[in-house]
């Protein structure tokens, strides 16, 4: 029976949660920082720096286009394992990356509408469905760290205001990229999208290019 002194307990424990929450957050971003600067080698030249044995190409490099792109927009060549920044003047930055495993892979054009640094991790219904013994244990979500899925920075992609829970993110498996590894997301190395998130704005376009189909550019 829910007497008074239960109905007020429930009742304060309920208007603590979001400032529980918000406590939480805060204690988190405290150390965005600190994570930034862990999961970042020493000395980081972009162009050079590849603790994680990274095939040499995957590594950050400006490229020249062969054909007019939005500056701004993101392109994934899912047949080179590459992402593509698209820049004014007919460059683009770009960058090695892994993508899903399987029929995992969903080409299509998809509007950035969201970014997160250090975000919590939550795996979908789905893959708890289909890989039980994986995520189940994960279903109440993960918070925000250097050993999260979804890494430091992450980009959430919606095919008009539906959240497609596809993502662009970095991954605490560096050693994953330029493979097929993840459960429908385009991963990154985590200094590498710590240098590409604060380019990207909310409303950019990203274009996940069918793995039959090769994105040229004159590299």
């Amino acid at each position: 029976m829910l007497n008074r002194r239960n109905l007020l307990a429930t009742s304060l424990a309920m208007l603590a949660q979001p400032a529980l929450s918000s406590s939480v957050a805060a204690s988190t971003s405290s150390r965005w920082s600190e994570w930034d600067a862990r999961v970042t080698p020493p000395n980081f030249d972009p162009a050079t720096s590849n603790p994680w044995g990274l095939n040499q190409r995957f590594l950050p490099q400006r490229v020249q286009t062969n054909r007019a792109l939005v500056p701004g927009d993101i392109h994934v060549d899912a047949v080179a394992r590459y992402l593509y920044f698209i820049e004014n003047g007919g460059t683009a930055m770009r960058y090695g990356v892994a993508i899903a495993r399987g029929n995992l892979y969903e080409p299509g054009v998809y509007t950035i509408k969201r970014k997160a640094k250090w975000p919590r991790w939550t795996p979908t219904a789905e893959m708890i469905e289909r890989d039980p013994y994986e995520y189940a244990q994960f279903a109440n979500g993960v918070p925000g760290g250097p050993t999260n899925p979804l890494g430091s920075r992450a980009l959430y992609l919606y095919e008009g205001g539906r959240d497609t829970y596809l993502r662009i993110h970095g991954t605490p498996y560096p050693r994953s990229i330029g493979g097929r590894a993840s459960s429908g997301c385009v991963r990154m190395a985590m200094p590498h999208i710590i240098g590409l998130y604060d380019r990207v704005r909310p409303g950019a376009t990203a274009h996940l290019h069918p793995p039959e189909r090769l994105l040229t550019s004159t590299n």
